[in-house]
């Protein structure tokens, strides 16, 4: 299991919020480009960046956190506001190494069998796409958490397998930016239901010794934000977990 580093854009800043919460948000000191520079430095090759604005329709960060993004080789896993097929194109052909899709592949019933059409031909982009299932009592949430959708969550996942998708990043809202601990019996839940699953582990992780629980599992990832921000989790033990999830695989 490899450790994603997660940086959220609101407004430009990097923040965090609690349980999905726009009002409730931890901005930190930092800019963008210096905590992917910080990241780069300490031997992390692989960031999770969400444009919190764009989940919510609001554009107007794109511009700037692209050019950032351009600038850097580390591997980005990028989401928020991904509308259309064309920008999901245009970011993997730009380099963006995973695109995140979520709201639009709820609310469009046709978005993903388009997506799944116009992928078919090409190597490897499947593995690139990911889908995110933000989860709050079991019932899927989008437009930045702040919509429900009526779609059973197992019976969205037979849905992405049936189209072809297969990484799922899967967010516990009531455990996000609460350091609490991270959503076992939901993994659970969804492995079970899908062993062949590619589930990439979002929400709660507050210490190494989330990571050991959930490395437990057959999960191929984790994002983690809050913990680092919060000097729980050092780069250091990122990059030394990472050196030795390689080394295993």
């Amino acid at each position: 299991m490899y450790i994603i580093p997660a940086i959220d854009i609101l407004d430009g800043k990097v923040v965090r919020l609690r349980e999905g919460d726009y009002n409730q948000k931890t901005e930190y000191d930092v800019s963008i480009a210096e905590m992917i520079e910080k990241y780069r430095s300490n031997g992390t090759d692989f960031i999770h960046i969400i444009d919190l604005n764009g989940a919510k329709g609001d554009f107007s960060n794109q511009k700037s956190l692209f050019e950032i993004i351009k600038k850097t080789e580390m591997k980005v896993q990028y989401g928020g506001g991904i509308r259309t097929i064309e920008q999901v194109t245009n970011l993997l052909d730009a380099g963006i190494h995973r695109v995140i899709v979520g709201t639009q592949a709820i609310t469009n019933p046709d978005f993903l069998p388009s997506l799944s059409e116009a992928f078919a031909k090409k190597d490897d982009y499947a593995n690139r796409i990911v889908i995110a299932i933000d989860v709050l009592d079991e019932v899927i949430k989008y437009s930045g958490w702040m919509e429900s959708s009526p779609i059973k969550l197992m019976d969205y996942v037979d849905k992405c397998l049936s189209l072809g998708f297969f990484r799922f990043l899967c967010t516990d809202i009531s455990k996000d930016g609460k350091l609490g601990g991270a959503a076992i019996d939901l993994y659970e839940k969804l492995l079970e239901h899908s062993p062949m699953i590619k589930l990439i582990a979002s929400g709660g992780v507050s210490s190494m010794d989330d990571i050991y629980e959930l490395a437990k599992y057959p999960i191929r990832s984790v994002v983690v934000g809050k913990a680092i921000y919060e000097n729980r989790i050092s780069i250091e033990e990122i990059k030394e977990w990472n050196l030795k999830a390689l080394s295993s695989i």
